[in-house]
Formats: structure tokens, sequence, C-alpha cells
């Protein structure tokens, strides 16, 4: 009975995370559409965040899921992504990773 009660209340805290991260996003536009820097890093902070959460909820360490970005940044890089060719934004956070 106890595992049970687990299996549910881990499926809820799941359901609950997507439901935050679609409320963040929504967050995170209007900060957009009025033009608020407050919003904005307050909204892309919130997603971060909570996708970090979630992966741990899933059983993703916070070390796998950085790895992973990292590896997803080098892969737009070898391919030339065209964010990385006309601002350099993919070495940039490639850099910002391997920094921390």
């Amino acid at each position: 009975m106890e595992k049970d009660i687990d299996l549910a209340k881990r499926a809820k805290i799941i359901e609950w995370l997507k439901t935050e991260l679609v409320d963040q996003m929504a967050h995170l536009l209007k900060g957009i559409w009025e033009g608020s820097q407050i919003k904005i890093i307050d909204g892309l902070a919130s997603l971060v965040a909570c996708c970090y959460i979630l992966g741990r909820r899933l059983n993703i360490s916070y070390r796998s899921l950085d790895e992973a970005v990292l590896e997803k940044m080098k892969r737009h890089r070898a391919e030339g992504h065209q964010l990385e060719e006309w601002y350099g934004d993919i070495s940039a956070l490639e850099e910002h990773l391997r920094k921390r």
C-alpha cells in the first residue's frame, strides 16, 4: 500500500512540474511582451530550475543534464548552427558551462 502511495505521489509531482513549465513559459512570454527584463530573467530562471528539478524527479542527475546540454552545444557548433554563425551563442554557452 505504501509503495502505491509513493508512486502516486511521484506521478502527481511530475504532473505538477509539467504544468509549472507551461506556467513559467507563459510568465516569460508576458515578460517579453511587456519588455520587462525583471520578468524575463525570472521566467528564464524558473524554467531552468524547473527543468533541473523535473529531471531529478525522472532520475536524471544534475550533472548528466549539464553534460547533455554541453554535448548538444558541441554538436550544434560542429554542425554550423545559425546562432553560432551569426552570434557565437553556442560557443558562448559551451564556454560558460565549462567554467562552472
